[in-house]
């Protein structure tokens, strides 16, 4: 007799994978200008983190049909594992080059973790119960804000920073036992249909031409084949369309857009994950490079952020019952925006303490838009449909942090650049890695 699924296990399970895949980015970006002045290559840094969003983003939407197809279980454990192999080479990697091949592995696991991790939470609760379990969720990015970057500055001013990746090897071995033992799926019964094979290399040619070309932009800026990479996402984009009208089991289905609510909570999802990326990169390095800090209080100026991402996720939770999503959205956004503009306004060498304040305040916006672009993102399909739906919702956010990073550092070089020359300072890679490092801002 087949033993029903552990709830409580299970959801454990998804804590731990939020927890596991949230942690990397704290300690990635606290560690950074370290691993900027051990390996070098600030020139190419940006690559760390937009290789990893860019196989991600390429196969989150094939992972989310082949959770709906062959089940959740299988797809997660062989993320989970793929994540791990990737966090072990990175933390053997000896150049920039190697580290950003090791993330990339990274990404393709964790391109099957998070949304398939969500899409459990979505055939595990109702949804009146939803909500409330994806706050809680949050609370794992919330605890990772204040044990990542603290346990990452203490690795790298203590051990090493090849330590910050092998500490997820562990972690994922515990997940993927706990989701082999205590997740217990129904068989899967629907009409045999073929993978929609021609439709799933459309679009992950796409999405490489589209993420690939924006990266570039944020590099070099507009050149021909910048051009022709964007160029041609948008041809490729159409012959996925065509693809999918198409297609007996598409990727993708294509009347999911004829609802105005998927699309609206989408594009907010793209936005507000965007924000928090150019946050999240950036602002450790604004920390370090220019008010001097360590790395543990760098990164540990996001904390807030995180903590209160709950308290938005449970806001979101009771006003969704009390307006329409239009407006919940609409107040997160707000909220978030207030405190990019308050960002935007601040001198140069604040106090680093306005900074906490900055963050609780985009930390409550956030957590009100992304927990109501989740919830309603699955509530607009069926439940054999749940895994694209999730997948979709997950994609867009990554584009989202990978187009915006890219505008990030598009504008941060650009006017380091002009800064550089207009001081009569060379402009190479040698000054460059310098101005992240904590110890040329402490000592000039």
């Amino acid at each position: 007799m087949k033993k029903e699924t552990n709830v409580a296990l299970v959801t454990v399970s998804v804590f731990i994978a939020t927890f596991m895949t949230a942690i990397e980015g704290t300690i990635v970006t606290t560690a950074m200008p370290t691993i900027v002045g051990s390996l070098h290559g600030m020139e190419i840094m940006n690559w760390v983190f937009s290789i990893y969003l860019l196989t991600n983003a390429m196969l989150t939407p094939i992972y989310g049909k082949l959770a709906d197809k062959v089940g959740r279980k299988p797809i997660f454990i062989f993320g989970t594992l793929l994540f791990i192999i990737g966090s072990l080479f990175c933390g053997l990697s000896q150049s920039m080059i190697g580290l950003i091949a090791a993330r990339a592995i990274q990404g393709m696991g964790a391109g099957a973790m998070m949304p398939v991790a969500l899409t459990i939470i979505g055939d595990l609760y109702s949804i009146e119960k939803r909500a409330k379990v994806l706050g809680l969720n949050s609370s794992a990015w919330g605890i990772a804000s204040v044990f990542g970057p603290l346990a990452g500055g203490f690795i790298v001013e203590t051990i090493s920073w090849h330590w910050i990746f092998f500490i997820n090897v562990p972690i994922g071995i515990l997940l993927i036992i706990l989701i082999w033992l205590y997740l217990n799926e129904p068989k899967i019964i629907h009409e045999s249909k073929p993978m929609d094979i021609f439709g799933s290399f459309s679009l992950m040619a796409m999405l490489v031409s589209l993420l690939l070309g924006f990266q570039l932009l944020g590099d070099e800026g507009m050149s021909p084949l910048v051009s022709a990479l964007l160029l041609g996402s948008i041809v490729l984009l159409g012959i996925f369309i065509f693809a999918e009208k198409r297609a007996k089991d598409p990727v993708i289905m294509m009347h999911l857009f004829k609802n105005p609510l998927f699309v609206v909570v989408n594009l907010a999802a793209a936005l507000a994950s965007g924000f928090l990326m150019g946050i999240d990169v950036y602002i450790p390095m604004w920390m370090q490079g220019v008010l001097g800090l360590n790395a543990a209080i760098g990164g540990l100026v996001l904390a807030p952020l995180s903590l209160v991402w709950m308290v938005g996720s449970f806001l979101a939770s009771k006003w969704m019952t009390q307006m329409k999503t239009h407006w919940v959205l609409r107040i997160g956004l707000l909220i978030a925006a207030i405190g990019g503009a308050w960002l935007y306004l601040m001198p140069f060498r604040s106090n680093y303490l306005w900074f906490f304040a900055i963050s609780t305040i985009i930390g409550i916006g956030l957590g009100v838009t992304m927990t109501t672009s989740t919830v309603s993102a699955q509530n607009s399909v069926s439940r054999d449909q749940l895994g694209v739906a999730t997948s979709f919702n997950t994609l867009v956010r990554t584009i989202g942090q990978t187009v915006m990073v890219s505008i990030f550092g598009l504008l941060i070089n650009g006017v380091t650049k002009r800064e550089l020359a207009a001081a009569n300072l060379t402009n190479d890679a040698d000054i460059m890695n310098k101005l992240v490092n904590p110890q040329t801002a402490k000592y000039g």
